[in-house]
């Protein structure tokens, strides 16, 4: 039996203030990332500078401390709040000596442990291979051993130039067996349209408890963590509304400030549930001091996944956290806690508002030679009692748009 130590990873996080965005807030949730992943923090490193070293990221006296500091604490890992190019990675370890990744790795890094479904496997490893693909750099002569034109090798072809053909392979690969998942996703999808079925996304910020509402919700018992990412593939649960119809209510990736385009990009297929939904349960952490960011963020990336015109409502998760009320609110916003369930009923309220009424709830009494159209009622709609009388039989049913036309002349007083 041979048994394998993983190293403890202590990290030194390092960012770099140019005035783009709020570094400090950026840096914060770095780490909540790194501890996610795994890794022990032990410092936090920024600089203000105009502009990104292009050699190194930050300068060169602030590396030569950085790496100081590093032996000091016993650091064995440097993560930075940036997505650095191969050969800033290579000129930071060369000075430091300890292991470098970036931001982009990081998210990937943490997707690769979270993924578990085959679409989401694929999704993550595509997304990896496209960053590396840039990354490969010759080092000396360690990556030009030649080829002497037996295998797949061509004469005189480098080690640098076969892994990167055989990275492009693998991505493409990659991407035809997601294109087939995808063409099936949308035939799943065509089937719920065609039969009616109702889709509600719930969306939002990383960690904001989007998978803690879908178990109070629904029962559907999926891993709900306070971690970043703590759910990656999508899981669909029926969901039934006051008025008595019932929606498909999906669970979505959480999104996160400065996502990788390369997963944006892989993920496309599964963040389409959003897209293609009915209506976007927009779930939002109002206890966090970055709410609005975190609400603006999610916002810019939907419309750039063509959700813009989608309706949306907006649940204020963790009110039991607050003291005073948010303002300003609107009908759309509902204060919820996915914990205690407080403000849950209101909520499937105006969810039930805001989604286009499909069928209507009507009180019938069918003559006992209209038996086909109560098989209609059934299979379209939903019944929830039903009566023989002398008259006929006494139907309470929520009965789908497309027939009432026919049974109209039916309504019972």
């Amino acid at each position: 039996m041979i048994e394998i130590i993983q190293e403890q990873q202590r990290a030194i996080l390092v960012g770099v203030d140019t005035g783009e965005y709020d570094a400090a807030v950026s840096l914060d949730e770095l780490g909540e990332l790194a501890t996610t992943a795994g890794a022990e923090i032990l410092g936090k490193v920024s600089q203000k500078r105009p502009a990104v070293d292009k050699a190194t990221c930050v300068g060169s006296g602030m590396l030569a401390e950085i790496g100081e500091m590093a032996e000091n604490l016993d650091a064995n890992l440097l993560i930075f709040d940036h997505e650095l190019t191969a050969s800033q990675m290579r000129n930071i370890e060369n000075v430091t000596g300890i292991t470098v990744v970036d931001r982009t790795t990081l998210i990937l890094d943490i997707f690769a442990q979270r993924a578990r479904s085959r679409e989401g496997k694929l999704q993550v490893e595509l997304a990896q291979q496209k960053y590396r693909l840039p990354r490969l750099m010759g080092q000396g002569t360690v990556l030009s051993r030649l080829g002497g034109g037996i295998g797949t090798r061509g004469p005189g072809e480098t080690k640098l130039e076969s892994d990167r053909r055989h990275i492009r392979r693998r991505i493409e690969a990659l991407e035809e067996q997601l294109r087939e998942l995808e063409k099936q996703r949308g035939i799943r999808r065509a089937r719920r349209k065609k039969d009616g079925v109702v889709t509600v996304a719930i969306v939002g910020y990383t960690n904001v408890g989007k998978s803690t509402l879908l178990n109070k919700l629904t029962d559907a018992g999926v891993l709900a963590e306070d971690k970043l990412f703590a759910t990656l593939d999508p899981t669909a649960r029926a969901l039934e509304l006051p008025d008595g119809r019932s929606v498909m209510l999906v669970d979505t990736v959480g999104l996160v400030r400065r996502l990788p385009h390369q997963l944006v990009e892989a993920f496309k297929s599964t963040l389409e549930e959003a897209a293609q939904a009915d209506l976007l349960l927009h779930v939002c952490d109002i206890s966090s001091d970055e709410a609005d960011d975190q609400i603006a963020v999610t916002r810019q990336l939907l419309d750039e996944l063509g959700c813009a015109g989608t309706p949306v409502v907006t649940a204020l998760n963790k009110c039991d956290k607050i003291t005073e009320r948010p303002v300003p609110m609107t009908e759309d916003m509902v204060l919820i806690s996915a914990v205690t369930g407080y403000g849950l009923e209101k909520l499937l309220q105006v969810i039930a508002k805001k989604l286009t009424p499909t069928q209507r709830r009507m009180r019938l009494l069918l003559p006992y030679g209209k038996a086909a159209l109560a098989a209609e009622v059934r299979a379209e709609g939903k019944v929830f009692s039903e009566e023989y009388t002398a008259d006929g039989l006494l139907l309470d049913a929520l009965v789908d748009n497309k027939i009432v036309w026919k049974v109209e002349e039916y309504t019972a007083e």
